[in-house]
């Protein structure tokens, strides 16, 4: 019986596999000191509420989505799911094979 690493095998965005993840913070830690972080969210939840991404899918995040915006609107995996943009994104990606090198763009305003 193989041992659980407690890493998920899969990007929590577009559910591919065979992927490395990376630690998204869904509360980013740049808005950690500001007001608005501090009252919505203590400071354990602004330290453990982190989503496992593939870079292109965590990539488009950043691309698409601000600090403040990330923080206000889209600190969950489900919010970040539901943007119009990244799900447009994760269900173009969902379809790649993992070995294809994936280039991310600015949507356009």
């Amino acid at each position: 019986m193989p041992i659980d690493s407690g890493q998920p095998e899969a990007c929590g965005l577009c559910q591919r596999t065979g992927l490395q993840l990376t630690r998204h913070h869904l509360i980013p830690r740049k808005r950690h000191r500001r007001r608005s972080a501090l009252v919505r969210f203590d400071r354990e939840e602004m330290h453990t509420r982190i989503a496992m991404l593939c870079r292109p899918c965590h990539s488009t995040v950043h691309a698409t989505l601000s600090e403040q915006e990330l923080e206000q609107s889209y600190n969950t995996l489900e919010a970040l799911a539901e943007h119009p943009d990244i799900a447009r994104f994760v269900g173009w990606v969902r379809n790649q094979p993992v070995d294809r090198r994936v280039a991310v763009k600015r949507p356009k305003a």
